[in-house]
């Protein structure tokens, strides 16, 4: 009995091994390759249970997992010379995923690792061409996005021929070498400081444009209140002409009287001055007699002296001193 339970258990044994070794797994992440002594038999590409030939160490039936997913790797501090003869240094990166697990199998042996490496020297050739092409100043602008397009065109070719498809390819980083550098800071501030000049040539230009309208407004505006002031002073003049004129012809002797007072005003002002004048002189008539009275044989100078200090702003002519000390 207990010999029969041995064997019993010695087949069940050899019948879960051949059954464990004919039974393969592939999930949502991969891609399954069945080679049968070095030649490929069936690709598994969707998930599920599979079978094939047990005893694998005979290479009856060996499974080979590919990555389903997309992948991913990079270059970095390629040194590369654009058309004018300056160097970047430019990092990258490649996104892809194994679209064809047979060709994969067959191109580099299911190594993902040898096919990362010959498509980096790919990359670099290909980064190589496309800056070589272009100008020192396109990486740095919009046409980066169409030269990084460029590139994943000149790798899909060699990537289609390894069974893998490019998903993209992007450009970290860009950056002039040192020496680069420096060179390119001194013409940028060279330009910055050309621009800088021009700004203030048109500000120069500008501020004196404005300071010559202003100058020409100032003068075109005094010019026209000088006018108006002139204009304005004439009329006044008249005015006071035609006041005077009418007063005379209304009362010449208050009149007399009135320029009289002005003309003292205006000559005995305290201002220091000695006048000398005979006490008979026609200009102190108003002192002798409020009425003006004078002798008859002084009425026509008197009235020739009044006139004369009116018009000569109430200084009186005749035997007059004026001196500067007392």
């Amino acid at each position: 009995m207990s010999n029969r339970l041995a064997l019993i258990a010695i087949l069940a044994a050899i019948v879960l091994f051949f059954a464990y070794s004919s039974i393969y797994v592939v999930n949502e992440r991969q891609q399954a390759v069945v080679t049968r002594f070095g030649q490929i038999v069936a690709v598994q590409e969707r998930p599920g249970i599979y079978f094939k030939l047990p005893f694998p160490f005979f290479e009856a039936d060996n499974v080979r997992l590919i990555e389903d997913r997309i992948l991913r790797f990079d270059i970095d501090d390629i040194r590369v010379q654009v058309s004018g003869g300056k160097f970047y240094e430019v990092d990258a990166f490649v996104s892809y995923r194994i679209n064809n697990p047979r060709r994969f199998m067959q191109a580099v042996s299911g190594s993902v690792d040898f096919a990362e490496t010959r498509l980096r020297t790919r990359l670099d050739a290909a980064l190589r061409r496309v800056y070589g092409l272009r100008g020192f100043e396109a990486a740095l602008s919009e046409e980066r996005t169409s030269m990084m397009n460029e590139v994943a065109e000149q790798l899909r070719p060699d990537a289609d021929s390894l069974g893998i498809e490019v998903v993209d390819v992007r450009i970290r980083r860009t950056d002039l070498t040192a020496e680069v550098s420096q060179q390119t800071y001194a013409r940028m501030r060279a330009e910055r400081l050309a621009e800088a000049e021009r700004i203030r040539a048109r500000g120069r230009e500008a501020a004196a444009r404005i300071r010559a309208r202003a100058d020409r407004e100032v003068t075109e505006i005094l010019a026209a209140a000088q006018r108006e002031s002139e204009i304005l002073r004439g009329e006044g003049e008249a005015r006071r002409t035609e006041i005077f004129a009418d007063a005379f012809q209304r009362d010449p002797e208050f009149f007399e009287f009135y320029r009289s007072m002005s003309a003292y005003r205006d000559a005995l002002d305290p201002s220091g001055t000695t006048m000398l004048l005979s006490p008979d002189s026609a200009f102190f008539r108003y002192f002798r007699d409020p009425g003006g009275g004078r002798p008859g044989d002084a009425a026509a100078p008197s009235a020739t002296g009044a006139d004369t200090a009116d018009r000569t702003g109430g200084q009186a002519t005749g035997p007059v001193q004026r001196d500067g000390a007392r």
